[in-house]
């Protein structure tokens, strides 16, 4: 079920309704940068089979940006900033969530079939990553100070 709340942020966190059209032969959900996401689209990838009670994500970027979307099913999105967290449920491909860089993620809550397209402002490249909660922690209460 969708939160519906458009002003529910997280510093550079928050929800992004995208263009769709609907008739009788379906649905189409439009992404274009500049339009729905303030970054040039680098690269995608999808997010299937994830098993009942498993958690995908688990780390932060230094400077990578995200859109991500449910195109089928839904999950929860906890994102936190160092300081705070909030979670955002996905649960329609015609909504998505921008997540910013220095940022913390963890998708959880995998409706069963459920679909996550990831579409992000870089290449992968590890040293984007922080994959230990406390050096993300420290680095973003750092960047604040």
């Amino acid at each position: 079920m969708s939160t519906g709340v458009q002003e529910q942020r997280l510093g550079q966190c928050h929800l992004v309704e995208l263009h769709e059209h609907a008739d009788d032969r379906g649905g189409l959900a439009v992404v274009e940068t500049g339009t729905d996401v303030p970054f040039a689209i680098e690269r995608a990838y999808y997010l299937y089979g994830v098993p009942e009670g498993a958690a995908r994500g688990a780390h932060g970027h230094r400077e990578l940006q995200q859109l991500v979307i449910a195109v089928h099913g839904s999950f929860r999105v906890i994102v936190d900033d160092g300081l705070q967290q909030t979670g955002f449920v996905l649960d329609r491909p015609a909504l998505g969530l921008h997540i910013g860089p220095m940022t913390w993620r963890r998708l959880t809550h995998f409706s069963p079939g459920a679909v996550g397209l990831v579409l992000a402002s870089a290449h992968y490249d590890e040293s984007d990553y922080f994959r230990d909660y406390a050096a993300f922690a420290a680095a973003a209460r750092e960047m604040r100070a």
